[in-house]
């Protein structure tokens, strides 16, 4: 076990939702034993529980976002600790996106409601409207 940077090689398995916590995959242990329950994949197999083991070695699928993100686990964490140590624990397999999925996302956000295109107004905004009113509100 290396003191400094949290990992443990070679040792037993840890659950799943924790692993994925440490990893900072998702920012809450919560949000990730809610994924476990969805279309989580360990080595090919479902899982439904967030407590399923995961080792060394396991190839990890699921969805995050509009991404679905395959992952090898290389070593269980002792802790949520910084970026660097968090990416430590795994080996990214998800294949880079094509550049159809880079400009439907492009175009996705492009087509959202801003502030000043009509959604909900800045703080900024409304105290403007409130000085147009003459002090209204």
């Amino acid at each position: 076990m290396s003191a400094d940077t949290g990992l443990r090689l070679g040792e037993g398995p840890i659950r799943l939702d924790k692993w994925l916590w440490h990893a900072r995959f998702f920012k809450s242990r919560s949000l990730a034993a809610g994924a476990c329950g969805g279309s989580m994949r360990v080595n090919g197999q479902p899982v439904a529980k967030p407590s399923t083991a995961v080792k060394h070695g396991d190839v990890l699928t699921f969805a995050q976002g509009h991404q679905v993100r395959v992952v090898r686990v290389l070593a269980p964490g002792l802790r949520r600790g910084p970026a660097p140590e968090a990416q430590a624990l795994y080996d990214d397999l998800t294949p880079p996106p094509t550049a159809e999925e880079i400009a439907a996302r492009a175009a996705e956000r492009a087509s959202r409601p801003h502030a000043d295109q009509g959604g909900r107004p800045t703080g900024k905004a409304r105290r403007t409207l409130d000085a147009l009113r003459g002090g209204e509100g």
